[in-house]
Order: structure tokens, then C-alpha cells, then sequence
């Protein structure tokens, strides 16, 4: 993987370690919700939501758009499934490495 590709695994998986994150990103995927609507849902302040949402559009995983005086965020389903390939990918190689513990082990 290139350096800007690293970077972005980086962003996606820092967005992703924060439970509120995960939630408001589950939330966009299942339909575009207005900034404001989603800081009703949580027990923190606007700006606290906003900040999150905020991560998430860097990471790309969430996009923004204005109507009006609502900024409304939906969820990248491309960008879910990149870091879903990412995980499938690192299954993959500590599968491989399992297998040829066992390998050795049964040789031995």
C-alpha cells in the first residue's frame, strides 16, 4: 500500500474507533440526516456532534451538503466497503501466518 493509501487506512480506522462515530456512521449509511438531527440522539453539545461528523468527512466516510441552512450527511458506502476489503485483506495474511503455525506445530 502507497504512503496516501496508509494515510487514509489511518483517518478511516482513527474514525472508526470511537463508538459515538460508529453510530452516527450507521446512521448516515441507513439514510442522509441533517447535522442537527443527529446531535438530538447523542447527550453531548452540537459542536461535540459536529466535531465527529467532522472526522468522519475527513476519513471519507461521511459526506456533507448544504439545503438551506441544514448541512446534511450521508454515508460513503464505497469508502465502508474499502475498509471492509482492508480488514478482509489483514484476515487473509494473519490467516496464512495461523496456518503455518499450525504446520509447523504438527510437524514438530
Amino acid at each position: 500500500m502507497d504512503e496516501a493509501n496508509e494515510e487514509r487506512a489511518d483517518a478511516m480506522f482513527h474514525a472508526l474507533s470511537d463508538r459515538t462515530r460508529r453510530d452516527i456512521l450507521r446512521r448516515v449509511l441507513a439514510g442522509e440526516h441533517s447535522v442537527s438531527a443527529l446531535a438530538e440522539r447523542y447527550d453531548m453539545s452540537f459542536a461535540a456532534v459536529q466535531k465527529h461528523v467532522a472526522v468522519l468527512e475527513r476519513a471519507g466516510l461521511l459526506t456533507k451538503r448544504r439545503s438551506g441552512r441544514q448541512q446534511l450527511a450521508s454515508g460513503d458506502v464505497e469508502a465502508v466497503r474499502s475498509v471492509s476489503s482492508m480488514l478482509a485483506e489483514l484476515e487473509h495474511i494473519w490467516r496464512g501466518r495461523i496456518d503455518r503455525i499450525d504446520t509447523f506445530l504438527k510437524e514438530n
